[in-house]
């Protein structure tokens, strides 16, 4: 396959088309199979560490306010106060409006700042005002920007317009932020929409080879969101895509994640499927905005032998 930057309509159709096809049942059945395994106890602290680190915190609500979102930065920096070994979040993932408060609440940090765009949740919107939206978030100091698809348009096979939108929203990603650099872009697939696995690895490596520092799964907005298999197909992507292209491609999965043994099982499949190459904040996240306090519950656990109770961590 070629690694060109394919830009004919024709040519993107015949390759998406092209590619194997996704054995459904085997891919259900190996990420069953794969979210049975038990790791042992000094794995599972090690294990809880990582995912904290992996994690996305997430307020994406009509009714959010600086205030709010002040307060979930601080607890990315510092998600226990009683235990300074607990190590920060990812990132703090916010709408463009609220990315100033998380750049200054955050400034210092290592800590993220993650921005939807591009008419989220939906994607319907003209393409002037994606591009506006994005840029608004990177000129604000946005370091990640999470994308959605046109589903409308990939799934009536205008799979040019796709590739083109992610093409131009990469490009508005490149202004200059804090440090001087571009802001990462997550393309997000809302792959509850796309009904097949088949259309889950297309728009992968169309996202990839338009560009994408991350593929996401979902908005988290629509049921179904993140599912073990549907990550599989995209870890079966990246890593392909790395095999043939050099490129490294992250990938994360949103919504629906909300407990460590949750977390757990997409450490397990991301080692399994793509390799420890990726188990890093850097090439994997969760996209989460309640993990985080099960995590802090389990690992207290761990550490002390008794629950704190879900009241002994401030509720996001």
């Amino acid at each position: 396959m070629s690694t060109e930057t394919l830009v004919s309509a024709t040519e993107l159709r015949a390759f998406l088309h092209g590619l194997p096809g996704v054995d459904q049942v085997g891919a259900e059945e190996r990420a069953a199979r794969l979210a049975t395994r038990s790791i042992k106890t000094s794995a599972k602290a090690q294990a809880i560490d990582l995912a904290i680190t992996m994690v996305d915190l997430t307020t994406l609500e009509g009714a959010d306010t600086p205030g709010k979102v002040r307060a979930l930065c601080a607890k990315g920096m510092q998600p226990d106060p009683g235990d300074p070994d607990v190590p920060k979040v990812a990132a703090i993932c916010v709408y463009p409006d609220m990315v100033p408060t998380a750049v200054g609440a955050l400034q210092g940090s290592g800590v993220g700042v993650a921005s939807v765009a591009t008419a989220f949740p939906s994607g319907r919107a003209p393409m002037e005002a994606k591009l506006a939206d994005t840029r608004a978030a990177v000129e604000a100091g946005a370091t990640e920007i999470d994308m959605v698809i046109d589903r409308g348009a990939f799934l009536a096979g205008d799979y040019l317009k796709v590739h083109d939108e992610i093409v131009a929203t990469k490009e508005a990603c490149a202004g200059a932020v804090n440090d001087g650099h571009g802001a990462h872009l997550k393309v997000i697939f809302e792959t509850g929409e796309l009904v097949t696995y088949d259309n889950v690895r297309r728009a992968s490596w169309l996202a990839m080879r338009a560009g994408a520092d991350f593929i996401k799964t979902s908005t988290g907005k629509i049921s179904p969101a993140a599912t073990l298999p549907v990550t599989l197909v995209m870890l079966e992507a990246v890593r392909d895509f790395r095999d043939e292209t050099g490129r490294m491609v992250g990938v994360k999965p949103a919504g629906g994640i909300r407990t460590t043994k949750d977390a757990i099982k997409y450490l397990v499949l991301v080692n399994e499927t793509a390799g420890s190459d990726w188990l890093t904040p850097e090439w994997f996240r969760l996209g989460a905005s309640s993990l985080l306090n099960d995590l802090l519950m389990q690992r207290r656990k761990l550490a002390t032998g008794v629950y704190s109770g879900p009241d002994y961590f401030t509720l996001d």
